[in-house]
C-alpha cells in the first residue's frame, strides 16, 4: 500500500462510539481512509454498492441484516469488495457460517490496533486473516475430519432451534421469538446462528427452506 492512494474502507457496526474509536485506530495509520459508516446491514449492503470500498469492516450482530447475511449479499454482489469480521463473538457457529458466507477475515474487537490495520492491509491486497482463536478453531475442524462430513450431512438441530425455526418461519422478529420463548434477544441470535452454521446458510428464508426439503418443517409449521 502507498499513502498516495489510500486504501478506502466502509466500516460497519450499530454502536456510534465503537465506529468512532474503529475509524480513528485506522486513520492513524495514514494509508487508510474511512468513505462511509453505517448502523446496521441493510445500510452496509447499499453503502458498499454506492462507495465501492476496498474493504467492509462489518460486526456480526446488527440490526435488521445481521453480519452474515450481509457478508452473503456483499459478497454476491460485490464480489471484488473483501469482508473483514470484526466482532467480539467468538462462537463456532458465527465463525463458520461467516466463512461460509465468503468473509475474508475474521479478527476479534479485543485484538491490538496495529493487528487491526494490518488485517485490513491484508485482505485488501487478496489475503486471508483469522485471529490465533478462531484459526485454531478451523484448524479442529480440519484436523477432526468434520468439515468433509458436513459438505455431506446436515447436523441435525436441536428441539429449541426448530422452535425458534418455526417461529421465524412465521414472520416473528427476535424480539418477539425471545419474549414467546422467555429468553433473551441475544439467546435468540446465538441459536440463529447456530441455525445458519449447521444448514451452511446465511439467511432465515434460506434456513427454513432447507428445513422444509430435509423435512423438518413441514408447510402447516412455516
Amino acid at each position: 500500500m502507498t499513502s498516495s492512494v489510500p486504501l478506502r474502507v466502509l466500516l460497519a457496526d450499530d454502536h456510534a462510539i465503537v465506529r468512532k474509536g474503529i475509524r480513528e485506530f485506522l486513520e492513524e495509520d495514514g494509508e487508510v481512509t474511512v468513505v462511509a459508516e453505517a448502523s446496521g446491514g441493510a445500510e452496509a449492503v447499499r453503502l458498499a454498492g454506492e462507495y465501492r470500498p476496498a474493504v467492509v469492516v462489518l460486526d456480526v450482530q446488527m440490526p435488521g441484516v445481521n453480519g452474515i447475511e450481509a457478508t452473503r449479499q456483499i459478497k454476491a454482489a460485490y464480489p471484488e469488495i473483501r469482508v473483514l469480521i470484526l466482532t467480539a463473538y467468538d462462537e463456532d457457529p458465527y465463525v463458520f457460517a461467516l466463512l461460509r458466507a465468503g468473509a475474508d477475515g475474521y479478527v476479534l474487537k479485543n485484538s491490538d490496533p496495529d493487528d487491526l490495520v494490518r488485517a485490513v492491509k491484508t485482505v485488501a491486497s487478496g489475503g486471508k486473516v483469522l485471529a490465533p482463536d478462531i484459526a485454531a478453531k478451523v484448524v479442529a475442524q480440519i484436523t477432526s475430519g468434520k468439515p468433509a462430513a458436513a459438505a455431506k450431512q446436515v447436523e441435525p438441530l436441536s428441539e429449541r432451534e426448530l422452535e425458534v425455526l418455526r417461529l421465524a418461519a412465521h414472520g416473528l422478529t427476535n424480539k418477539a421469538i425471545a419474549a414467546e420463548l422467555g429468553v433473551s434477544d441475544r439467546t435468540v441470535q446465538g441459536h440463529l446462528a447456530s441455525i445458519y452454521g449447521k444448514l451452511a446458510v446465511a439467511s432465515r428464508t434460506e434456513a427454513v427452506t432447507k428445513a422444509l426439503k430435509l423435512g423438518w418443517l413441514v408447510l402447516d409449521d412455516a
